[in-house]
């Protein structure tokens, strides 16, 4: 059974057979987040708790080179207080929360660039599904000089460990996709997108037809073994990285496709 398609010109969701797709439509930004798709997104995920007819989502973006590579940028033009990181870095945090608790596995397949934020939704998801292409990392450190949220951070050292997480962090790299399998960021690797897209539906249509039940209780299992640290406890990191004059001066290196000058202040 086919339900309508629900589409914007960044966010198409489509519900088949019990499956939810949502599938990041912004090829020519990287497939780069609005705000508006990050509410949109947690907008979704709402539904499919509602929606006992449901049994997967599928997660995906438009194109070959790139699932999703974080923030669009100019998203921060308009930053100018204290309140306005905090207020941003408060939204990540929900609307991820909201993508980590939804009731249904979550399949990503990834193909080409996950960076910054797309990692970070890439991390929430259940099984990780990537290409020979896949690169996979939190490039902040080169680029714009803000830092991750505690949730962010507690999700990638439950993947990978803590050294493993500053590694990451550290160099700024961003990790093949061989590497990111060996890591545990990755859960397989096909060979191209169009197999890639194959293998992802497989997967969700085998999953479908498993307990329901079961699915939701092991997730929400995993989720109680890992502690959820509050806003507050990183209030003072967020400020002192968003606040910077590095934050700045990342930003608009970044916007006007120059190396940044870092100053540590």
């Amino acid at each position: 059974m086919n339900a309508p398609v629900e589409a914007n010109e960044d966010l198409i969701y489509t519900v088949t057979d019990g499956i939810a797709r949502m599938t990041f439509n912004r090829p020519q930004a990287r497939n780069a987040f609005t705000f508006a798709m990050y509410e949109k997104m947690a907008s979704l995920c709402e539904g499919i708790n509602a929606d006992r007819s449901i049994k997967v989502l599928i997660m995906t973006g438009t194109g070959e080179k790139a699932f999703a590579s974080g923030t669009d940028i100019s998203q921060f033009r308009a930053f100018k207080t204290a309140d306005d990181a905090l207020e941003y870095e408060e939204r990540i945090d929900r609307v991820l929360g909201i993508l980590e608790k939804v009731r249904v596995p979550v399949i990503a397949a990834i193909a080409g660039a996950c960076t910054g934020g797309g990692a970070g939704i890439a991390a929430c998801c259940d099984i990780r599904i990537g290409t020979a292409s896949t690169r996979m990392g939190f490039p902040i450190a080169r680029t714009l000089g803000n830092c991750l949220s505690m949730s962010n951070i507690s999700r990638v050292v439950a993947l990978v460990g803590p050294a493993r997480t500053k590694d990451l962090i550290f160099t700024a790299r961003l990790i093949e996709a061989p590497e990111a399998l060996s890591l545990g960021l990755l859960n397989e690797i096909v060979p191209d997108v169009e197999t890639l897209q194959r293998r992802a539906d497989e997967t969700a249509k085998m999953i479908a037809g498993h307990a329901p039940i079961t699915m939701e209780t092991a997730k929400e299992a995993v989720l109680r073994l890992r502690r959820t640290l509050s806003r507050e406890e990183g209030r003072d990191l967020i400020l002192r990285a968003y606040m910077s004059e590095d934050f700045r001066e990342g930003m608009d290196a970044f916007l006007n496709k120059r190396t940044p000058v870092w100053k540590g202040k």
